[in-house]
């Protein structure tokens, strides 16, 4: 037998997981939508494997007790405080979640001859290994990013963790600038707040690089545009926004001469935050954006990337942190 229907119903949040890191890479949006079906089906298996069990009584009863509540009420709210400390975003919490539902235990698979996953932890508590999996293959993305640097012929002391991008490129691309007016900084723009920003005042990257000294007079603000949430995937290309008069009567209300950028009136407009974003980084960001033909981006990587590739990794070879600890002697 390949394996048992809960085990096989499991390997659906596969695609699931794929599909998400696949758009996280693109647009840095996941929809909430994806992740309520994942909970009812790891709650749905979760019963199916406790009634299968009951009254779970002896080692193996007891073990699937344990091993269900370390997943659920550790791993499970482990997700929920890693993004309330500002760890993780929403959607890597969420996602977090639903694999301490489905993957309370560790699934059987035989393949080939073979029993998968190939390496299992002593406390058996699946999602843990995920968790784990994904920490390591995160940890080799600066690694990655060095690497590129260093094929560009870019070496510096932040080679780890970010990399010089075309200016002009900005528009397309994730992240956060890590320089600002003063120099280099680890606080800079995020680029969507940049984007945000444009979408505010109806610019292009374009506009903004060619006429800086006018645009940075807060009475260059005319009217005012739905700012979005900056992703790439909202609104066109260029960075225009559509009229919305709301925006237009905020701003107003506390327009400033001594505003540079109209960063405070940017910010005092919008309903909600825009990033982590106040307005001496705004305009710091804009400053170095108006004047550089090349800048220093910390194109992070979304924490579901990881997982995904984590998950695979997981239900195929097995904990690989417990393969280490047990090659040098420590387990």
């Amino acid at each position: 037998m390949f394996a048992t229907l809960p085990d096989l119903l499991r390997l659906l949040a596969v695609p699931v997981f794929a599909w998400a890191a696949l758009r996280d890479v693109r647009t840095r949006r996941l929809p909430n939508r994806i992740w309520p079906p994942l909970y009812a089906l790891g709650a749905l298996l979760l019963v199916w494997e406790t009634a299968a069990m009951w009254p779970l009584a002896g080692v193996e009863g007891r073990l699937f007790l344990v091993q269900a509540a370390i997943s659920v009420l550790f791993v499970a709210p482990l997700g929920y405080a890693f993004w309330y400390l500002g760890a993780f975003g929403g959607a890597d919490a969420k996602a977090l979640i639903a694999l301490a539902l489905l993957f309370p235990t560790f699934p059987e698979y035989a393949v080939a001859g073979a029993e998968l996953p190939l390496v299992e932890t002593r406390i058996g508590v699946f999602s843990l290994t995920v968790l784990t999996n994904t920490v390591l293959l995160g940890l080799a993305y600066p690694l990655g990013l060095a690497g590129l640097n260093l094929l560009r012929g870019e070496v510096s002391a932040n080679m780890f963790l970010a990399r010089p991008v075309a200016t002009e490129s900005l528009s397309d691309r994730h992240g956060r600038l890590y320089e600002d007016d003063a120099g280099e900084t680890r606080s800079g723009l995020d680029l969507d707040a940049l984007r945000m920003y444009l979408r505010w005042r109806g610019l292009t990257l374009a506009d903004l690089r060619a006429d800086p000294d006018r645009l940075r007079d807060p009475e260059s603000v005319g009217e005012t545009f739905d700012p979005t949430d900056g992703g790439t995937h909202v609104g066109p290309r260029t960075d225009g926004g559509t009229a919305t008069g709301a925006g237009e009567g905020a701003a107003r209300s506390v327009d400033r001469p001594d505003d540079p950028w109209a960063a405070e009136r940017f910010l005092a407009a919008i309903d909600h935050g825009a990033y982590g974003t106040d307005a001496e980084t705004l305009r710091g960001g804009l400053a170095v954006v108006a004047r550089e033909d090349r800048v220093l981006v910390s194109p992070g990587m979304p924490f579901v990337v990881p997982m995904a590739v984590g998950l695979v990794v997981s239900l195929t070879y097995g904990d690989a942190l417990f393969a280490l600890l047990g090659a040098v002697g420590l387990v």
